[in-house]
Formats: C-alpha cells, structure tokens, sequence
C-alpha cells in the first residue's frame, strides 16, 4: 500500500484544476479535420459531415503519458532523481481510466466496452507535454518531508477518436491544462496531488461527454 501511495503521489502532483495555459494558434486543418468553433476545448477538430449519431458504446485505449522535453527531475535533487518515470505514467493512465469510464458511462447513455462494434466510438486518448514540478517525496524518507511549490505543473490532452468498426478518423480534441499560479508558496502533498489530478481529469471528461451528448442530439440519424 505505501508503494502505490508513493507512486501515486509521484505521479498527481500540481496539475491543473482551474486556468488554462496560453495555447498556441491551432491550423485550420488536420489531417483531413477541419477546426470547429468552440469555447470547450483549445482546438476540436471534426471530419467534414461525421455523424455521432448511432454510437452508444465506447472503447478507450489505454492512456499514452510523454513528459515535456524539458523536465528532469533528476536537476531538483538527489530525492528527485529517483522517480520512476514508467510508474509515473501507469498510475496516471490507471486514474484517467477510472475517471473517464465513471464520466462517460454514468447514467448509462454510454456503454464502456472492450471489443469494437458497429455502435462503436474508440477513444485513444494521450497526456503530452506533462510537467511535474515537485514529486511528494514524502513517504519515501524516515522523516517528514513538506513539498513546496510556487510554479504550477501542467500537462496536454490530445484526443482521438475512430469509428469503433471502420477506424475512420471522426475528431480530435487538444487542451492544455496548468495549476493555479497563485503567486505564493503552498505546500504540495498526496491529498492535494491526487484531487488536483483527479479535477483535471474530470474536467476533460464532462467536457467530451458534454460535446458528444451535443453531437449526437444535432446529427441526423442513419436514414432520417
């Protein structure tokens, strides 16, 4: 249990509740999507005419974790220099499942499933650019340990989503998400690593759940 604790507290720390990071200009195009209007997300991009309208299951890949090509968390301190990155990575993608399939499927509009079928929207879902500012280091040591931090972290969604039978390309979803920089020193711990984790996560998932419930209500049926 102190393990997985540990490892959790790696993988959560000051990640986003509330402000997103400046984005970039997103292009027009994508890979054949168009960018679509709208105040959810930094940049949702949809196939020309996909329709949503026939799918009420969903199948979600396992959650790809990349770390932003400046992060080393071997430059803050020999504590630091211990992370395990690979256990960084599961245990976000463990949490992202658990969140998202809670999300997704809980008044049953939507069944989670493991296998594709013709009622079938496949998410393959990504974290990009994740930044960790200060692992809670804190179980690790004999002592106590309190981790401070005034910079927030922060990390990037980038979503795809397929037609479960065909693979077609439908959508594709980017935001970016980063703590709240209040300005002054705050401690990080577990408790406030996984809940600020945990917050994000549930942003983007009531987000995506809120736009397909849209898309589907506004597509027309097959044959209507």
């Amino acid at each position: 249990m102190i393990q997985k604790s540990v490892l959790w507290s790696l993988a959560c720390i000051t990640l986003l509740l509330g402000a997103c990071a400046t984005a970039p200009r997103q292009p027009q195009t994508w890979e054949g999507l168009d960018l679509y209007p709208q105040k959810r997300f930094d940049a949702v991009y949809l196939k020309p005419n996909a329709s949503f309208a026939r799918y009420t299951e969903i199948l979600i890949d396992p959650l790809e974790v990349s770390f932003d090509k400046n992060w080393d968390p071997g430059s803050r301190s020999v504590t630091l220099g211990r992370v395990d990155t690979g256990e960084i990575k599961q245990a976000l993608a463990d949490e992202f499942r658990k969140v998202f399939e809670e999300t997704l499927a809980a008044d049953g509009k939507y069944r989670i499933v493991g296998t594709a079928g013709p009622s079938t929207l496949r998410i393959v879902p990504a974290i990009v650019d994740l930044y960790i500012n200060a692992p809670d280091a804190s179980l690790q040591t004999a002592g106590r340990v309190r981790s401070y931090t005034v910079d927030p972290g922060r990390m990037t969604l980038a979503a795809q989503f397929h037609d479960g039978e065909s693979g077609t390309l439908l959508a594709r979803v980017v935001d970016r998400k980063q703590g709240t920089d209040s300005g002054d020193f705050q401690i990080t711990n577990r408790i406030t690593n996984i809940a600020d984790a945990r917050r994000a996560m549930k942003q983007w998932a009531a987000a995506i759940r809120a736009a397909l419930d849209t898309a589907r209500a506004m597509a027309p049926a097959p044959g209507g």
